[in-house]
């Protein structure tokens, strides 16, 4: 590699790590670390299962390798353990998550694990390529994941 392409590739480089910065601090807040995290993941899960939602309603143009893009990165996601997130005592502070979490974890985390059954479902089905088969799991993960948000989530922020 010459010198001038690994100087451009150092530049590229600088540039993408400092312009990646804020993005990733976005949810940060040090003084509520674990809503920081479980907001970080909520947000990345959104990322990534919204564009599959607005594909298939028809808003964006299917594309099947990003639709693979998506499902794969939102599986990779689910091995993530998003519970750290909702230690005892992160019930407060800049958060939805209801209170009920923290009373009825296990079936909290019952519902969690349903998502994540769906999202490995929606990638195995979107590795297949058949766009009802897509669709279908799609739906199938949007209702696991309104499960949570019907009975845990609260419409906006509660402190």
């Amino acid at each position: 590699m010459s010198n001038h392409m690994l100087k451009s590739l150092a530049v590229a480089v600088t540039i993408a790590g400092l312009a990646a910065t804020p993005a990733s601090h976005s949810h940060l807040n040090d003084k509520e670390l674990a809503q920081s995290y479980r907001q970080s993941w909520f947000a990345l899960v959104a990322a990534n299962f919204g564009p599959m939602v607005s594909t298939v309603k028809g808003e964006v143009p299917w594309d099947q390798a990003r639709m693979q893009a998506w499902s794969d990165e939102l599986a990779t996601l689910m091995s993530i353990n998003i519970m750290r997130g909702f230690a005892d005592g992160t019930d407060k502070g800049t958060t939805r998550a209801k209170p009920e979490i923290w009373e009825n974890k296990a079936d909290y985390e019952s519902k969690m694990d349903k998502l994540k059954e769906a999202a490995a479902k929606l990638q195995e089905v979107t590795a297949n390529g058949d766009r009802k088969a897509i669709a279908q799991q799609v739906g199938a993960t949007g209702k696991a994941c309104k499960s949570c948000h019907d009975d845990y989530r609260a419409k906006e922020y509660l402190y």
